[in-house]
Parts: C-alpha cells; sequence; structure tokens
C-alpha cells in the first residue's frame, strides 16, 4: 500500500517535501559525481517510501537470526543451521510488515557480508540480532558503525539467553551489551534478551517455554510500539537517515578536497608571485643596465667638446678648410669605439636577459618537480575513498603534464637562439625609430652616421665663416655653435636608443613573463575551477544538511 494513503494532509505534505529536499540531494551528488554504488542506497530508500515497512535481521552467522524470524512467524519460514545457510537475502511477510533475513556479517563468506551491507540502508527498522555466549564480537563492532552512519533505527536482541546460568548473567551480558552499543552506535538502543528456540517452542506445543523465553517483550514491541504512526515516523526517518549519511560523507569528501587544493594552491600562488616579483625586478633593472648604453654616448659627447676646442681655434685655420681632415679626425676621436662599445653593451642586456629567463624557467621546473614528488612519495587517495580518485588522478596527471613541459623548456634552452632572436629584435627597434627600413641600420651604424653627420655640419659651417672672414669673434661663435649642434645630434641618437632599446626589451620581459604564465595555465585553471567548484559544492552541502535537520525535527514531531 503506498504510504501516501496512510497520511493525512499534513503528513502527505511533509513527504513531499522529503521528495523534493531528497531529490536536491541526489541532483547535487550527482553534479559532485558521486558513484552509482553511492546513490544507489538514496535512490532506493526514497522508492521505498511507497512500499511495506521493511524490518531487516542482521547478525553474525549462527547468532540465531533466522530463529528470531521464524520465532516472530510462529512456524519455520526460514531455515536454521550452526553453519552459514542464508546465502541470499530472504523477505518474510509479517501483518503489514516485512521482515528480511540476511546472510552474516562475519565474512565467512565475503560475497555474502557485502549482501548484507548493499541492503541495510533500504531498512526501515534494523533489528541487530547478537549471541549471548559471544555478544559484540569485532566483527559486529564494525557492522553496526555501519549502520550507525546510515542513520538507521536499531534494536538489538542478544539471543540464546538459554545457554547463560540465570538471571545474574543475563543481566551481565545485557549491561555489556547496552555500554557498548551507547559507544558504538551514540544512542542507547532498545535491547531484548531472548531465547528465540526457546519461543518457537513454546508457540509450537510447548507453552511453557514461552515465558522463559523472554520474547514476549519483543514481541509486544514489535507489534505495539511500532504502531502506524511510529512505522510511518521510522519510514520517513530512513532516507532521511541514508541522505543525511550521504551529505556528511561528502562534506568531509569535499572539505578532504579542499585541503588537498590548498598545496595546489600555495604552489600555484608561490609561481606566480615569482613571476610578478621577476617581472617587477627586470623592469627595474632594465633602467640601470640601459643607463650604461647612454653613458657611452655622453662620453662620445664629452670628447667632441674637447675635440672642438682643440680643432676650431684661429690656430688652425688651415685644418679647418679640409672638410675631409676635420671629418676623419672627428670619427677618429670623438666617435671612436663608441659604436662598438654600445653594441656591446646591448648583447650584455641580451645575455642578462636571456639568462634570467633560463633561470626563472628553472624555479617554476623545481617548483612542480617537487609537487610531483608529492604525488609520487605518498597515497593520494585512501582505498575507501575511491570515488575521489578520478579528482586527485586529474590533478596529478595535470602536474605531470605541466611538469613535464616546463621541464622540457629548460632541457631544451638554447641560449644562443635566443640572444639572436632578441639582437634581431633590438635592431629592428632601432631602425624603426630612426626611421629607416627594417633592419637598415645597426646600433652602432645609427651612431656612426648621426656622428658623422655632426662633423661634416659643422665643417661645412666653418668653412663657410672662414671664407666670409676671419676673426676672433667668429670663430668662438662658430665653435660654441657647433657644439650646439653635435649635442643635439647626440641627444637624438640617446633618445632613439633609449626609447627603442626600452620598449623592445619591456615588451621581451612582459612577453617571457607571459609564456612562462601560460606553459602553467592548464594547471592554474584546473585547480581554480576545481577549487570554484569544490566551494560551490560545499555550499550547496550544506544548505542541505541544515534542510535534511529540519525535515528531521519535523518527522519526529510525529510520535509527539
Amino acid at each position: 500500500m503506498a504510504l501516501q494513503w496512510l497520511l493525512g494532509p499534513a503528513e502527505q505534505e511533509l513527504l513531499r517535501e522529503e521528495r523534493r529536499i531528497l531529490g536536491d540531494l541526489r541532483a547535487s551528488l550527482i553534479r559532485f559525481n558521486a558513484s552509482d554504488e553511492s546513490l544507489a542506497p538514496l535512490e532506493r530508500s526514497i522508492e521505498q517510501l511507497d512500499e511495506l515497512f521493511l524490518l531487516v535481521v542482521v547478525g553474525e552467522f549462527n547468532a540465531g537470526k533466522s530463529a528470531v524470524i521464524n520465532a516472530l512467524a510462529g512456524e519455520r519460514l526460514v531455515e536454521e543451521g550452526v553453519t552459514p545457510t542464508t546465502a541470499r537475502v530472504t523477505p518474510v511477510r509479517y501483518g503489514d510488515m516485512q521482515i528480511v533475513d540476511t546472510p552474516g556479517t562475519n565474512a565467512v563468506l565475503r560475497e555474502h557480508e557485502q549482501i548484507t551491507t548493499r541492503f541495510v540502508p533500504r531498512a526501515d527498522l534494523v533489528l541487530f540480532v547478537t549471541s549471548a555466549d559471544r555478544p559484540f564480537t569485532e566483527t559486529e563492532r564494525a557492522f553496526l558503525e555501519q549502520i550507525a552512519e546510515w542513520g538507521k533505527k536499531v534494536v538489538i536482541v542478544i539471543n540464546k539467553i538459554d545457554i547463560l546460568a540465570g538471571e545474574k548473567e543475563v543481566g551481565e551480558v545485557r549491561a555489556y551489551v547496552a555500554g557498548n552499543a551507547r559507544r558504538w552506535l551514540g544512542v542507547t538502543p532498545e535491547i531484548f534478551a531472548v531465547s528465540a528456540r526457546a519461543a518457537f517452542r513454546g508457540r509450537s506445543g510447548e507453552p511453557h517455554l514461552w515465558s522463559s523465553s523472554g520474547f514476549a517483550a519483543l514481541e509486544d514491541y514489535i507489534r505495539g510500539s511500532l504502531d502506524s504512526v511510529a512505522r510511518t515516523r521510522l519510514k520517513l526517518l530512513n532516507p532521511i537517515g541514508v541522505g543525511a549519511a550521504l551529505i556528511e560523507r561528502y562534506v568531509t569528501s569535499t572539505h578532504e578536497r579542499l585541503q588537498a587544493l590548498t598545496e595546489d594552491v600555495t604552489v600555484i600562488d608561490d609561481v606566480e608571485q615569482q613571476l610578478a616579483a621577476y617581472e617587477r625586478d627586470m623592469l627595474h633593472d632594465i633602467g640601470a643596465r640601459l643607463a650604461v648604453i647612454d653613458n657611452v654616448l655622453l662620453e662620445m659627447e664629452r670628447r667632441g667638446d674637447d675635440y672642438f676646442d682643440d680643432t676650431i681655434r684661429i690656430g688652425r685655420v688651415l685644418d679647418l678648410l679640409n672638410r675631409s681632415r676635420v671629418q676623419e679626425g672627428f670619427e677618429r676621436q670623438v666617435v671612436a669605439d663608441a659604436p662598438q662599445q654600445i653594441e656591446a653593451r646591448v648583447h650584455e642586456l641580451i645575455d642578462w636577459l636571456v639568462e634570467a629567463d633560463f633561470r626563472q624557467w628553472q624555479r617554476i621546473t623545481r617548483h612542480l618537480s617537487a609537487r610531483r614528488r608529492a604525488f609520487q612519495d605518498r597515497l593520494v587517495v585512501a582505498p575507501e575513498d575511491e570515488e575521489a580518485r578520478p579528482f586527485h588522478d586529474q590533478r596529478r596527471r595535470m602536474v605531470e603534464s605541466v611538469g613535464g613541459a616546463a621541464q622540457r623548456v629548460v632541457e631544451g634552452y638554447d641560449r644562443r637562439r635566443e640572444a639572436s632572436q632578441l639582437a634581431d629584435g633590438a635592431r629592428n627597434a632601432v631602425a624603426a625609430a630612426a626611421a629607416a627600413g627594417a633592419g637598415a641600420v645597426g646600433l652602432g651604424t645609427l651612431v656612426t652616421v648621426a656622428a658623422s653627420t655632426a662633423a661634416a655640419d659643422v665643417t661645412g659651417i666653418l668653412l663657410a665663416g672662414v671664407i666670409a672672414a676671419l676673426g676672433l669673434f667668429i670663430i668662438p661663435a662658430r665653435r660654441a655653435r657647433a657644439k650646439v649642434q653635435m649635442r643635439n645630434r647626440i641627444a637624438g641618437v640617446r633618445a632613439s636608443l633609449s626609447d627603442a632599446l626600452t620598449s623592445r626589451f619591456r615588451e621581451e620581459i612582459e612577453h617571457s613573463a607571459a609564456r612562462m604564465r601560460e606553459g602553467i595555465a592548464p594547471y592554474t585553471r584546473l585547480i581554480r575551477s576545481e577549487r570554484d567548484k569544490l566551494r560551490d559544492t560545499e555550499a550547496r552541502l550544506g544548505q542541505l544538511r541544515a534542510a535534511v535537520a529540519g525535515l528531521r525535527d519535523r518527522v519526529d514531531q510525529l510520535a509527539a
């Protein structure tokens, strides 16, 4: 009979709300990539809201599970024995309930235990049978903890009390079971001490055994305490307990994954901070290194002043009439080796940048190599968290891929090729600044042409002045004018070189940092995307946890 036909309007509204919340939980777990094995108990428990009340009997083999069921039914419905006899789930109709016998939980046959473990989440009530001669073994303790995780209502049956020596021993066993149950379940469950075999015989022609079997109290509890309201409450609480258990499992898993990502985020942040510092320091240092080139031109300007002071004077009028001699002297004494010095300084700058790039790649590689070792040196995922394995495996593969790519860059880094490309770029930048054809003007050539032009202008000025008139006032004026023109020419060269080289090397520094960022971008995108998704999941699970807790409170009020 469908559950909703037994409920009033308020209870039906509660049932609809439960279906909605658990449906939202199912959708959230699917987005979390929960396995089918994890989702199956939730889906099955939701389906069972419309089925008979389900009482599942569990316990170790030979604890007397089948005997308890036969005693309840008053007839031998399931086989009993001293060896594992129940190899599959066995349902038995008991009034408007269904009682299910399960295989033993103590792993004598591992497939039997798995059947029981998978079936328990479907139970509305769990009847846990333990034997009076060995109550609460280690395997029973472990199984009870699993039941507790699913939030199940548990009733404990201590069977075979007929083998104990009187009420004193029964009381001692009961106290022992109660204490351990409270510790393992977190609550003190209903506990019944019985002899199922005596109860069955009491129903089958030996009535004097019934009262001593202790079975009447268990039967009264099942038939009386589990009235329609209590059964409805447990029926509604069953999927709530399953849902709450799944929420806690995935809250824990989400938290653990976020903790694992913290290490990845730290690596990414370290690399990005290094790149930012690298870019900032390189851009700062480029100004000081370009100043060395500027000093070469300033020194040439100083030599030019000295040359004009020595050359443009009345005592050397005849020399001044020889244009080629003045120009050759200017190039030899003033220009001198300035073009070669500038070329050398620029190549030093290129080597500095190339070496800095290489060292930065090495630092990135060391960071990623350390991360790769972290994956190799420890167990990334615990056996009980197999669902997290794809998540961890993806991180590991990404680190290995990105780290391997960075390592290949370092191993294949050709300093000569990089320097050659940078030199070509610098020459083209200077050529463009000088309004010449691309590649047509070298760094030294620009200096030579500009300086030689200044010398030619000086001789032309002087020759015109000497022919016009000789005098003490004309020569100094011409000399001062020549110095100004020379300084202007050299200032233009300094500006062109500085602007062109500054722009070119800034672009190269920014490009290098961008290449390094792009190299780790797949890893960065994966980690940040996964972190955002996990944070959203964590928030959603928190909302569902609150909704399920509120729903549980409302269902609990049905018993009031």
